[in-house]
């Protein structure tokens, strides 16, 4: 079942002194952090609106409605950030990695299950997806085009083609 709250940064320390805080995004980029004006605290339990937020090298620097002062903005500190799945927009194609983690590593040619995504792991050039076998070894498979067929989050399956090699060199 898909969360309905998503863990998007965390809190890392403040920024001035006028209540900003220094966000360690949980995204693709800082930039998508910096499109959602009402966040929250826990799992929707507290919702924040979002003053302005700007990215400033591999953190986001954020200014919440009400931390007005350095004090209140250092009480934050270590604080996980939520957003509303709702409220985000991703490009087609694109998923969550906790959508992805879990769902089954089908063959396409076969429809052999190869194994559970265990982990996705991001890199400059491409994700890379960490798949447990039912042998309880891990193999890693790039997630390029050529390599995935079809990704069906509501059915919890991804098909890959798999080429000769590709589960030889698991660990």
């Amino acid at each position: 079942m898909k969360k309905k709250f998503l863990e998007i940064g965390k809190i890392v320390g403040t920024h001035a002194l006028a209540g900003e805080v220094r966000v360690q995004p949980w995204a693709d980029s800082g930039q998508f952090l910096c499109s959602f004006k009402n966040m929250y605290f826990g799992e929707g339990s507290e919702k924040i609106t979002v003053a302005r937020a700007r990215v400033h090298g591999n953190v986001v620097i954020m200014k919440i409605g009400g931390v007005d002062n350095v004090s209140d903005a250092d009480a934050l500190r270590g604080r996980v950030l939520y957003i509303d799945r709702s409220d985000a927009k991703l490009p087609k194609g694109r998923y969550f990695i906790c959508d992805l983690v879990g769902c089954k590593i089908v063959d396409a040619a076969t429809d052999e299950q190869l194994g559970i995504l265990e982990d996705v792991l991001q890199y400059p050039a491409n994700e890379v997806y960490s798949v447990k076998t039912p042998g309880g070894k891990i193999a890693y498979i790039a997630a390029v085009d050529e390599f995935i067929a079809h990704t069906d989050i509501e059915a919890g399956i991804i098909k890959i083609n798999v080429v000769e090699g590709m589960f030889d060199n698991e660990d």
